[in-house]
């Protein structure tokens, strides 16, 4: 039977872990208490190394931030890194390099300036750890609002950390001012150049709203209510003036009749003194009278009537002939002065209606064209307005952006003359690089403590690898494990001591002792 595998099989209790720990405590203390030592010796194996650390202190900028906005970003770790990247590239390095170790060939030049690389760290801190300490005039400036951080540079000797370290910082803060004082004046310069095209796309879209309105004069959005309003009292004046020319034209065509029929009566009257006519009634009435004659006598009422029109007619005639006798210089005003007044007024009243006609007709015309203007005016609104939203969009967007970049130029020049005058953000070391008096690596106390580690883990391996060999019954928990049996009875161990035996016949007679109990067990 595996004995070792029916003991596993119950659980352990922490009385059977503290037997073990009490059984297994000389293998466990032997190495705990040799890696210790063998560790702190094994630090001497390895060279020294002393690092040197400066602080370098942000200060931030004496104006406000709601009223001049910085140029750098607000992300420490991000500035920190981006300067380390510039500070640690060889156009950098290799005059450092040549300062502080003069006659290195270009091989070693560039050997040191990549340990300088593999050395070297920057570490921000917080803002709560850092501190000034007190003045030489005796005054304390607390920094505790500012951030910071640390530059640390580990070197073979405390001197040539220290050296080192403090050429580091001071190319940190300058190569910071230089980063600080490109960014403020390349923000100037491309607000400038951002500014002039934004200005010119302003001129531009002005232009083209100015002739956009002047092509579309009329008819830009806030003329429709107005064109409404123009076309409704063009139509009222078309209505007005149709009923005029209506009128005018049936008063023209009263007049016209009526002038008809005085010109009629008039030229009825005007025979009567026509001297062909008379002539004509001359001749006619004196064929009567000899007609008459030869049938009557002088006595005859119808030949002396005869004679009476015949003497008319001819005194007629003899008046005439002496009115043409007397001025023959304006026939046409005498012409005019024969016709009647009433014959003269109408043809007046017809030239006024005439000229009355002719002008309404005009404008009928005039106002009828106005009017097609207008509807078209209206009908063409919609897509004028459309494309004055557009333009009008347009230039809002470019006079805001222009705007805009106005406001972002003040607030960069402003700047600009705040970092002049030294009145902006400024980064400086707050503790030089200090000599280290003892040496980073190695630790002799962390070597030692490593080794008390070591020891103690192969202590507890060993002991744990014995226990996991041991097939000992110990207990009757054990016996119950390995028979598969319940325990009847327990007895206390009787026999000799410790004192009279050595350990290994003690050991044989528990074994003996078991092996019995197991047989009275079974039995």
């Amino acid at each position: 039977m595996d004995v070792r595998k029916m003991i596993t099989n119950r659980e352990l209790t922490m009385q059977d872990y503290a037997a073990m720990l009490r059984r297994r405590t000389k293998i466990i203390l032997i190495p705990a208490l040799l890696a210790p030592l063998a560790g702190y010796l094994i630090s001497y194996a390895f060279p020294a190394k002393y690092t040197s650390q400066s602080v370098v202190l942000i200060e931030g900028q004496k104006v406000p931030e709601s009223m001049v906005q910085p140029v750098v970003s607000s992300d420490l770790t991000a500035r920190v890194s981006t300067l380390q990247q510039q500070v640690l590239a060889e156009s950098k390095l290799r005059p450092l390099v040549l300062r502080v170790f003069p006659g290195k060939n270009p091989a070693e030049v560039g050997a040191i300036i990549d340990t300088i690389r593999a050395s070297m760290s920057v570490e921000a801190v917080q803002s709560d750890l850092l501190s000034i300490g007190t003045s030489g005039k005796g005054k304390r400036s607390n920094a505790s609002s500012f951030p910071g951080f640390y530059v640390k540079y580990t070197a073979p000797n405390a001197r040539e950390a220290q050296l080192i370290c403090n050429e580091l910082t001071t190319l940190l803060v300058d190569e910071n001012s230089k980063n600080t004082a490109d960014a403020a004046a390349g923000t100037s310069e491309v607000l400038n150049r951002g500014l002039e095209d934004a200005k010119n796309n302003l001129d531009s879209m002005d232009a083209k709203l100015a002739e956009f309105k002047k092509q579309y004069v009329g008819q830009l959005p806030g003329d429709e209510e107005s064109n409404l309003k123009i076309l409704t009292t063009l139509n009222s004046q078309l209505d007005s003036n149709t009923q005029t020319l209506s009128r005018a034209q049936q008063d023209k065509a009263y007049t016209d009749s009526m002038l008809a029929q005085q010109l009629a009566a008039w030229k009825s009257s005007q025979n009567s003194t026509n001297p062909e006519i008379l002539q004509k009634q001359l001749s006619d009435l004196q064929t009567q009278l000899l007609q008459l004659k030869s049938k009557y006598t002088d006595d005859h009422p119808d030949v002396i009537k005869i004679k009476a029109d015949i003497d008319g007619v001819k005194k007629k005639l003899a008046d005439i002939n002496k009115a043409s006798s007397d001025s023959t210089e304006d026939s046409s005003e005498k012409g005019s002065v024969i016709e009647s007044p009433e014959i003269r007024q109408l043809r007046l009243q017809l030239h006024q209606y005439g000229e009355l006609i002719a002008a309404a007709t005009s404008d009928q015309k005039r106002l009828q064209q106005e009017i097609t203007v207008y509807r078209g005016k209206i009908s063409l609104s919609p897509a004028v307005e459309e494309q004055y939203k557009q333009l009008t969009r347009d230039y809002d967007n470019a006079q805001k952006s222009y705007q805009d970049l106005l406001a972002k130029k003040s607030s960069a020049d402003l700047t600009v003359k705040m970092n002049n005058q030294a009145v902006g953000e400024r980064m400086f070391p707050l503790n030089p690089a200090d000599l280290p008096d003892s040496p980073s690596f190695p630790n002799r106390l962390l070597f030692a403590l490593g080794g008390l580690a070591a020891g103690l883990a192969v202590g507890a391996g060993v002991a744990l690898l014995l226990e996991l060999k041991d097939n000992s019954i110990r207990n009757e928990r054990d016996a119950e494990a390995v028979l598969e049996l319940p325990t009847l009875i327990a007895m206390p161990w009787v026999g000799v001591t410790a004192a009279d035996t050595n350990g290994k016949s003690k050991f044989w007679q528990r074994k003996k002792a078991v092996g019995d109990r197991s047989a009275a067990v079974r039995a």
